[in-house]
């Protein structure tokens, strides 16, 4: 007996799971759009340098921001026209003016972050990355510690507070501090949030509520292209989309802290009362007063054996299978990662509006994974997740030689390309899950998660390169997921085969190396 029999004994699928999940549905839709943020706060509306009477150089000639708002290539100085490229160029004296139809004020327009300034733009997203990378290897262990509702809790606090000090960023330095700690909030609050939503339901049913909270990003993108339409200001953004956090930090009191977690810490009792009063949601009170200390501890006896051997990153690779399953795992959360953040965060490069972009790389979500659980299931995960990262990098390295006129054909390459990335996560996801053993699962999902950073934190940077040639960013982010799309071929299949429970498994069901 095991506790995933004694959640089915009180409801599995019932009145709770199901508040539950919704209730940590909520936050995730808000949280989905701090990774997404810098598509419209950070976006880059046509400028051009201001003169002191908005004149041109040497002329008496007048002109309007839309006048001149497009990039001067000629310039006119004693009554002659010569071309700019050809003269020394020198900095602005009295500041940019900036096209603000679209957007009234962006991090770009309100610290100028544009010639020699515009890497920082893309600095500002890896930094944000890079807390959620922090966030992971922080949280993580202090989950494991303190519990996972209360590192929720904390987190849901962190994103709300921080969120909110971040709209009244005085400069561009705190802007980059303040978005740092919302990443490492948004990085915990999800990782505690998954562990919550899973602990608290049977193996049977984790397909179910996984993949509902998992729908939560897709919807909660969709949403930020609605408010973004909405809100042009980017602080007011900011303000709109972490504010509401501060409710669901409020609520997060009544989610139960997970009875697995609280039997391992050898509290026992806390964990009975708290799987008494699910019994009771569920209208089992009656089962729920059939469990007692002795029933609880019998179908946890396997868990807390296992809980008594310390396993650590070095076990990932310490035997031959294990080893290449932990680098080949490695190289496909990382290129998949790098590749799909690569990807979505330059929304402006598709020449339409970056609103309806947004929404409708959200949208695709929905049929995309559709398609990707159905072909995990009859195709197997190999073929699947092979197939998403190949098709996936040839759009968009197709997309770095096709013409910025064509805008349509552009767009739509790369929005099949963004959904053939969401199926490849939940291949990954779903391989590595079924690849560990049971004592090196988590390990092994929270180290693929943690390469998964590293690739979006990497990502941004990329986009440094246009400035030498174009084309450059699209085909390195083409080319990534194309040669790690080979190293599936070195990973067993586990369609239909048992879950390995050891190390020593793992290296008889895949064979020797």
């Amino acid at each position: 007996m095991s506790f995933s029999d004694l959640l089915d004994d009180i409801g599995g699928q019932g009145r709770f799971q199901f508040i539950n999940t919704i209730l940590l549905i909520i936050p995730g839709i808000i949280m989905a759009s701090h990774p997404l943020l810098q598509n419209f706060s950070a976006a880059v509306p046509d400028h051009h340098c201001q003169t002191a009477d908005n004149t041109l150089p040497g002329s008496s000639w007048n002109f309007t921001s839309s006048d001149v708002l497009l990039k001067w290539h000629l310039t006119f100085e004693n009554g002659s026209f010569f071309n700019i490229s050809e003269t020394q160029k020198i900095p602005c004296q009295h500041g940019w003016s900036y096209d603000r139809t679209e957007f009234s004020e962006t991090i770009v327009t309100e610290w100028n972050l544009v010639c020699d300034l515009r890497h920082l733009r893309q600095m500002s997203q890896s930094i944000y990355m890079g807390g959620v990378l922090f966030g992971a290897l922080i949280f993580g262990s202090l989950s494991d510690k303190f519990g996972r509702r209360t590192i929720l809790t904390w987190s849901y606090l962190q994103v709300g507070v921080v969120g909110t000090c971040t709209s009244f960023s005085p400069s561009f330095e705190i802007f980059c501090i303040l978005r740092f700690l919302t990443g490492m909030a948004v990085s915990g609050a999800v990782l505690n949030a998954v562990c919550l939503n899973v602990e608290w339901v049977p193996i049977r049913s984790r397909t179910i509520f996984g993949t509902l909270y998992a729908f939560s990003f897709s919807i909660g993108q969709m949403v930020l292209a609605g408010v973004a339409y909405t809100i042009r200001d980017w602080r007011k953004l900011q303000l709109a989309v972490s504010c509401p956090m501060l409710l669901c930090f409020m609520y997060s009191w009544w989610l139960p802290e997970s009875a697995r977690w609280l039997t391992l810490k050898n509290k026992p009792d806390q964990a009975l009362r708290q799987i008494k009063k699910v019994a009771r949601i569920n209208g089992l009170a009656n089962k729920g007063k059939l469990v007692t200390l002795e029933v609880l501890k019998r179908h946890m006896q396997k868990e807390v054996e296992s809980s008594k051997v310390i396993y650590t990153i070095y076990d990932l690779f310490r035997t031959p299978m294990m080893r290449r399953i932990t680098l080949c795992l490695m190289t496909l959360w990382c290129c998949n990662s790098f590749a799909f953040y690569g990807l979505i965060m330059d929304l402006q490069k598709f020449g339409v509006s970056v609103f309806l972009v947004q929404l409708i790389f959200a949208a695709i979500d929905f049929p995309v994974k559709l398609f990707a659980s159905a072909s995990l299931m009859y195709l197997g995960r190999r073929r699947t997740l092979g197939g998403c990262m190949l098709l996936a990098g040839i759009m968009i390295i197709s997309n770095a030689f096709i013409s910025y006129d064509m805008k349509a054909l552009r767009t739509s390459l790369a929005v099949l390309g963004k959904g053939l990335f969401g199926a490849a996560f939940t291949g990954v996801y779903i391989f590595t899950g079924e690849l560990y053993p049971t004592v090196l699962r988590q390990t092994g999902m929270g180290f693929g998660s943690t390469l998964a950073r590293v690739g979006s934190m990497t990502a941004p940077l990329i986009r440094m390169f246009e400035d030498h040639l174009p084309s450059l960013p699209g085909i390195i982010y083409g080319a990534v997921p194309i040669i790690a799309a080979f190293v599936v071929i070195f990973l067993p299949e586990t369609l239909n085969m048992p879950l390995p429970e050891t190390i020593d498994d793992v290296e008889v069901q895949s064979g020797p190396e």
